[in-house]
Formats: structure tokens, sequence, C-alpha cells
């Protein structure tokens, strides 16, 4: 197995509000927090990603009257949102309601969110000159001034939440960078993966320039509130284990360093991370060279066989396949069955899906999962 070395630590120079959630004991002892800080709580927690929404006929009434981008802005929608699947399913976190694209749209960038493909921007960045416009014009310090609506909507919710954890969230920069470069959704990410070969350079300004904005991001979540984060990528596991390392890991490190420099007992880390990345098994050393608290496994990579590669030293998340939502109830009991004690071989797990929730998925079986996890 290769050595993991974690990233030198960003300096542990902020701390957090009095009135955090992880400092005043709400949510510190919570089984997520516990268990993502290598620790085994009585019962396994549980989330689900896209939780918030998609399968939801309560979610889906607000968005019949509202765009996907104007509810992410919305505090009141945003946090609303946010809670409905744990009041539903009784999880054990919330994780934030947003869209990995709404820090480019806060500093400037002209994106939308079209129906049946995804994120589309209308100036794609393809050149050094596409990249020092967008460093010079989407920065940032313009970013943070548009955050209120986003630390509104967390700070609601948290009020609401008491003793469940929020997960703050936000996009990876590979995945962002993905997008920006295609100008929307790619099959394959050749154009991206091309500029990552043909001007390094600008591919680093780029990332560079990204990881400020989803690092930002997810800075403002934590000051409001937010007792743990992940990020997620979506497009990583396209790229070669020499690729990611040498010109996407640093940029990842770097969204994160904020997070990381909140400071917490005994010097450890105050604030949970968490990375997931699709289609990533073959990254799996990498990615735990960024040095987040616990790694998100999908479904293609057994949790016993992602502890052992890791030297049973990181916190695994996952990783139970969406496909058995559909399947009878014994066959589902036998697959979930099979991840938690795949997952026990890890010094904490939290259960998830291998990826997110269909927008098919019938909303009883997910709380039927966290039944049965809770009772295992």
């Amino acid at each position: 197995m290769n050595e993991i070395t974690a990233p030198e630590a960003a300096p542990l120079s902020r701390s957090l509000a009095p009135a955090h959630p992880l400092v005043d004991g709400r949510t510190a002892a919570a089984p997520l927090i516990r268990a993502l800080r290598g620790d085994r709580p009585e019962t396994t927690p549980v989330w689900f990603m896209r939780q918030a929404g998609r399968s939801l006929p309560e979610y889906r009434a607000i968005r019949a009257e509202t765009r996907m981008l104007d509810a992410c802005l919305d505090p009141a929608l945003a946090s609303e949102i946010t809670l409905q699947p744990v009041r539903r399913h009784g999880v054990d976190a919330a994780v934030f309601f947003s869209d990995i694209v709404v820090p480019l749209l806060l500093a400037g960038a002209d994106v939308d969110l079209v129906a049946g493909r995804g994120p589309v921007f209308a100036n794609p960045v393809r050149t050094a000159a596409d990249v020092a416009r967008c460093r010079a014009e989407y920065t940032p310090e313009r970013l943070r001034a548009a955050l209120d609506p986003v630390r509104e909507a967390v700070a609601l919710t948290v009020a609401e939440l008491g003793e469940t954890p929020l997960i703050g969230f936000a996009g990876a920069p590979f995945t962002l960078a993905a997008y920006l470069v295609e100008g929307g959704p790619s099959r394959d990410h050749l154009r991206a993966r091309t500029l990552m070969h043909a001007d390094p350079d600008t591919w680093r300004e780029l990332l560079g320039w990204v990881a400020e904005l989803s690092g930002a991001f997810l800075e403002a979540q934590v000051e409001a509130g937010a007792s743990a984060v992940q990020l997620f990528d979506s497009w990583a596991g396209s790229l070669s284990v020499a690729d990611y390392r040498a010109h996407v890991a640093p940029a990842s490190s770097a969204t994160l360093a904020g997070v990381r420099a909140f400071g917490g007992a005994a010097g450890g880390p105050a604030v949970p991370t968490i990375h997931f990345a699709v289609g990533s098994g073959h990254l799996l050393e990498a990615t735990a060279e960024l040095g987040t608290s616990a790694l998100g496994v999908d479904w293609r990579t057994p949790l016993d066989e992602a502890s052992r590669r890791l030297g049973d030293r990181v916190p695994l998340q996952g990783n139970l396949d969406p496909a058995y939502l559909g399947a009878p109830e014994p066959v589902l009991r036998e697959a979930l069955a099979e991840v938690l004690r795949r997952g026990s071989r890890a010094p904490g797990h939290v259960l998830n899906l291998g990826h997110g929730v269909p927008p098919e998925a019938d909303p009883a079986v997910l709380t039927r999962i966290v039944e049965l996890a809770h009772g295992s």
C-alpha cells in the first residue's frame, strides 16, 4: 500500500464563535461528528447525498413555483428544503441545500441550470486570457460580499436543527473547472483534460481561482453554523492517479484549508471534512492524501477493501448502491447489512448511498433504511 501523507496543515489561527453548535455543545457529541472523528457511536449515523429535495413531494411542490437557483438563494426556502429530509426520515445530519455553481453565480459568472442538461456557462473559460478575466472580475472578495443569503439560510437551519449537525457543501475545483472549460456538462471532459496537459500553467491558475471560491463558500457555511463539510467531486473519476495527484489534488486541498484552519480541542481539527468523488476507487489513496477527516466511497468499492487499502486509519462514508432503493425489502435489508458489516472495519462509518438519491426513489424506503441502520 502507498504511504498516505497528509498535506501540511493550515495554521490553526481561527476560532469558531462561542454560539457555534460544535462549541456550545449542541452537536459536538452527535453520532455523525463522532463517526467522522473515528469513533463508534451507539448507532451508525446515516444521511443521504441529495436527500434535500429530488425525491420528496414537499420539495417538488416548492420547485413547481421556484427556479432551482432562486430557491438556493432564498434563505427561508433553502432552509426549509434542507430541513425536510430530517423531519421525514430522521437522518442524523442535514446537508445544506445548494448547488455547486452557486459560488460562481454569486461571484458574478453568467451561469444557469438548464432543465434536463445541468449547469451551462455563457462564456466558457479556455485560455489564459479567459482565466485572467475571471480572476479579475469574479473574485473571492466579490463572492464574500454576496454570501449573506447563504449565511442567513445556514443560521435559520441550525436554529431549527438543535442537536442534529448541518453539513456544509461545495463542489470540488476539478468538477467546477470541467464545467467552465466545457461550457456545460460533458461525457468525457476532454476539453478540460486537454487544457490540463496543453497549458498546465493556465490550468493551475483556473483551479486555483475556483478553489478560492469554493473555499470561501465552505468557510461562510461553517462560520454560520455548519458542523461538518463535504467537498463533492462529480468528475474526478475520469482522471488517472498521476493526473489527479499532479493537477487536481493541490486545489482540492486548498479548498479545504480554510475549514481546517478552525482550531479545535488539543489542536485537532474543529470541523470534520468529508471528500467524495464519483467513480474514484482507483484514486482512493490519492484522495486520502488530501487530509480530510473522512472519505466517501461509491458503491463500486467495498468498504472493507477501502479501509484495508487505507491502513484502517480513515473513517469512511457510504456506500449502499442506489439501485437497491427499488429492490424488494429482503434484498435491500441484505445489501444494507453487508454495507454495515464491511463498514465496521473502518475506524468510523457514516452510512450513506454510494451516490445521490435518484428522483424516482420512494421516500418511505429511505426512511426504512434509517430505521434499519439505527436498529443494527
